[in-house]
């Protein structure tokens, strides 16, 4: 069966989200053995604990990445605006842009995530943070997801709400970079396993495939 360029971003979304769930699962199963704090134990431990010992803790790193968590947020706070203004001037949902309602449904899956992994945990942090007395849920790390779809999806919209070239570049360059301070600053800080970053990517990268899907589908003529 021939597969179609338009549904490329959708196949792969598909693929990446099965990666997802079985590296999930292997997370679970391979390697397993108490080397977390307090004794909680963690799959790939080997190469989990080997990569901690490596880096360390660095809680500058930390600090700014939990910043660029916030002007994450921001950015979701920014087009969930743009969403709400239209919804008022158009008086239907459906006729507010498909690419600020597929972000709203982009960001309330990764809320959705976050929340269902902090009930059904896989892995705990390597370190106890400060002010806390136990470990914290830590898999996949929320920042690396949360900075990789919003700023990926901000990446994508420029596309269409950005109309200047020039500016256009501009602002993919620093979305771009801001994504790859948080995915390093985040894997150097050492408050995750590096499967937890891994499964950060893996996430993004499915969720960003079908959003990007979305809003290249054609679509008829724009309302102002």
């Amino acid at each position: 069966m021939r597969i179609r360029k338009r549904d490329i971003p959708f196949v792969t979304a598909l693929v990446l989200l099965a990666v997802s769930l079985i590296f999930t699962v292997l997370v679970k199963l391979v390697d397993v053995q108490a080397v977390g704090p307090q004794g909680t134990s963690v799959g790939f431990a080997g190469l989990n604990k080997a990569f901690s010992n490596l880096v360390g803790t660095n809680m500058f790193l930390y600090k700014v990445t939990q910043l660029l968590g916030y002007l994450a947020l921001a950015v979701v706070a920014f087009f969930g605006f743009g969403g709400m203004l239209q919804l008022v001037k158009r008086k239907s949902v459906l006729k507010v842009d498909r690419e600020l309602r597929a972000a709203g449904v982009l960001y309330v899956i990764v809320l959705a995530l976050y929340v269902f992994f902090e009930k059904v945990v896989v892995n705990y942090r390597p370190v106890i943070m400060p002010d806390e007395t136990a470990p914290e849920a830590s898999f996949p790390s929320s920042h690396t997801l949360l900075a990789c779809v919003v700023f990926g999806s901000a990446i994508i919209l420029a596309d269409t709400y950005v109309r200047s070239d020039k500016a256009r570049k501009i602002v993919k360059l620093v979305f771009a970079a801001l994504t790859v301070i948080m995915v390093i600053g985040r894997l150097f800080s050492g408050v995750h396993w590096i499967t937890d970053i891994v499964a950060g990517l893996l996430f993004s990268a499915c969720l960003i495939s079908a959003f990007k899907g979305i809003a290249d589908l054609p679509e008829p003529r724009r309302r102002n």
